[in-house]
């Protein structure tokens, strides 16, 4: 059946690009198309200050109507005190009722961009030395993008599948305090994502100083999100008769404390298993502390080496980090209130309370209060399994592109909405097919960025690995 279905595919599906490193070739025909949506997707400001997810949801959704989408298959959702927050869930209906449905999921809000502190215009997609440059321009409209071209382009061909194919543009990934797209639809429209399984960000691949393709990533388990507040009373008074007891020095205290700890080395099997795999990839001295680290977890000379890289660092521990300040009130008075957000990325098998006990201990300041704050969804208790249903499509699929690239499952830091999947029964598979410079693409950051290349490539990838999953028994 999985020849057959390969056939099928055919190889006109995967019309493949050049290597990623170096300047990106003219774009074929079909690749200016999907230019154009992955623009308007990237121009429409879905942040959670000032931007419109709803407004987002509904341009994709117009452009599935004028693909041939009847209203019927597509369903555009707003909580109604969000109104700006909505999404889409549409559907490419199966042959086979019997057969169950898989989902493509993505969000499509992006995190807070400053015009004033960006090289560029953070809301206007600009092509650059072989780049794409925009907030969103990789976390996530770039899969957000490929799955409503996805179902643009199968519909366009007449494309049967066996199973419905769905999709789901969510909004509130980004921001913990905000509404979740995927979230309400998992606690209240369950039925209309239903699915075998999801396809979510999560891991792409990652490039070498050079631009070379080291290994393809599938995510095997994430890390869970968890925010903690510190905080700082005082009852302040006049800056002219200053004291050491301000609310200011003692928050500081704390996290500097924080800084300077780093939480246990652990492993899942997934993490291990990267190690080893990826150290012969990597090579040098990193790739040597790698493959020592996988062999003795015990060795500390390794570590040191690997925490150089936050990327690689991530995966080894529970991580905590300052993200945002709010202290004083006036210039001329001491403060009487001082705030600090602390994101952690918490390891599999380590609790939100033990966290919590451990900044306290380290700050080791009664004035400082450490708060955690509310979840942003239910511990995964296990990753999603990487069975041969899964996995061999995506070998086969990117054998074709990237050959000789190895497929390597990895722990992510996490905090994607496949948390909001797996708990409903739908498992959830990070897999982009999209590649990343060793530095990150600024994502989160100044100047996000994702390689012309790595984008169209991962499009194709994605667009022949759904055809494969959605002619499956």
């Amino acid at each position: 059946m999985m020849r057959s279905m390969l056939a099928m595919v055919g190889l006109t599906t995967l019309c493949l690009l050049p290597g990623l490193g170096g300047a990106a070739p003219p774009p074929r025909p079909d690749q200016v198309a999907f230019h154009d949506l992955y623009k308007e997707l990237v121009e429409t400001n879905t942040e959670l200050s000032d931007g419109n997810c709803t407004v987002a949801a509904q341009r994709m959704a117009a452009r599935l109507t004028a693909a041939g989408y009847p209203d019927a298959d597509i369903h555009l959702f707003t909580a109604p005190d969000h109104p700006k927050e909505g999404g889409l869930v549409a559907v490419l209906h199966g042959a086979d009722p019997k057969a169950r449905p898989m989902l493509l999921l993505a969000h499509i809000d992006v995190v807070e961009a400053k015009r004033e502190d960006w090289a560029r215009d953070p809301f206007t997609l600009v092509e650059e030395n072989g780049y794409f440059y925009g907030r969103g321009a990789s976390d996530d409209k770039a899969e957000a993008s490929v799955w409503v071209d996805t179902l643009i382009r199968l519909r366009k061909e007449g494309f049967k599948p066996r199973r419905d194919v769905k999709m789901a543009l969510t909004c509130g990934e980004e921001t913990a305090s905000a509404f979740n797209g995927a979230h309400y639809l998992a606690t209240h429209e369950r039925a209309l994502i239903d699915a075998a399984f999801a396809l979510n960000e999560g891991a792409g691949g990652r490039l070498d100083a050079s631009g070379k393709p080291m290994a393809l990533n599938i995510e095997a388990g994430e890390k869970f999100p968890q925010d903690y507040r510190l905080e700082v009373t005082n009852p302040g008074g006049h800056s002219s008769r200053p004291s050491k007891d301000n609310a200011i020095y003692h928050l500081a205290g704390g996290l500097i404390a924080i800084s300077r700890y780093d939480f246990p080395i652990e492993f899942t099997d997934a993490s291990k298993a990267y190690l080893a795999a990826m150290g012969p990839i990597v090579g040098g001295d990193m790739g040597g502390a790698m493959t020592a680290l996988a062999k003795d977890p015990g060795d500390a000379k390794a570590a040191a080496v690997i925490e150089t890289d936050p990327g690689y660092n991530g995966m080894l521990h529970t991580t905590c980090v300052a993200t945002m300040l709010d202290a004083g009130h006036a210039t001329n008075a001491l403060p009487q209130r001082a705030r600090a957000n602390i994101n952690c990325r918490i390891f599999p098998g380590t609790s939100v309370e033990q966290v919590q006990a451990t900044l306290t201990r380290l700050v080791a300041d009664p004035r400082i209060k450490v708060t955690a704050m509310g979840a942003r969804s239910e511990v995964t208790k296990a990753p999603p399994p990487l069975t041969p249903q899964i996995m061999k499509p995506i070998e086969t699929v990117a054998a074709k592109i990237w050959p000789s690239v190895p497929i390597i499952p990895v722990l992510t830091a996490g905090a994607t909405d496949g948390a909001f999947m797996s708990p409903v029964g739908i498992p959830t598979y990070g897999v982009t097919g999209m590649f990343g410079d060793p530095d990150g693409n600024g994502v989160h950051g100044l100047d996000e960025r994702i390689r012309v290349t790595s984008l169209y490539d991962g499009r194709d990838f994605l667009y022949g690995l759904v055809k494969i999953y959605a002619l499956q028994d």
